[in-house]
């Protein structure tokens, strides 16, 4: 059986099991979020189911953003696309950027990436065309406390996002779920 398999088969189980509390107690959450909150994090399985409880933060509370290294790489890139449209759509008033220690990024490098797409058959033509920004990206990535603030600075200063949304900077410990503070937004 597939993973993706297993997952429909659980979500069948799910969905059958839950079912009867939904018309209890209704299944409505809205996409609004409740804390007008975005959370920008790593995409790291270490986070999942743990990152949320760890700060108090429920299904409906936040809108969470997560990528490798939670690196913002451009003006308009995909993290500011969504952060947009989490302070225009979604009502979003605050920003939190959460690094974590032991982050993969940052044991990264383009080179070993580079050669582990060629050993997959990537073609050479299709790595010239991300080659700069994959080094630009990854090579410079060493140090989650020092990405979080370049992040939060990144945000700070693109000229789409409002002066008046605080950004904060947070480093989480993916191992105790311990949180500190590196930038108080306000």
């Amino acid at each position: 059986m597939t993973v993706l398999e297993q997952m429909l088969a659980k979500n069948k189980a799910f969905v059958d099991s839950t079912s009867l509390i939904y018309e209890q107690i209704g299944s409505y959450v809205g996409k609004v979020p409740k804390r007008k909150l975005a959370v920008f994090t790593c995409m790291d399985t270490r986070l999942v189911e743990f990152l949320e409880p760890a700060l108090g933060l429920r299904r409906e509370d936040a809108v969470v953003i997560k990528n490798a290294g939670n690196s913002v790489t451009g003006p308009f890139e995909a993290t500011i696309r969504s952060l947009v449209i989490a302070i225009y759509e979604l009502g979003v008033q605050e920003i939190i950027v959460i690094g974590h220690e032991d982050c993969g990024v940052a044991h990264s490098s383009a080179g070993t990436v580079i050669n582990k797409m060629l050993d997959r058959g990537i073609s050479p033509d299709a790595i010239k065309m991300i080659k700069d920004e994959l080094t630009v990206w990854l090579d410079t990535f060493h140090h989650p406390h020092d990405n979080v603030r370049q992040v939060v600075g990144r945000i700070r200063n693109n000229p789409l996002i409002p002066a008046d949304v605080p950004i904060h900077g947070l480093i989480f410990e993916p191992h105790t779920g311990e949180v500190s503070v590196l930038l108080n937004g306000y």
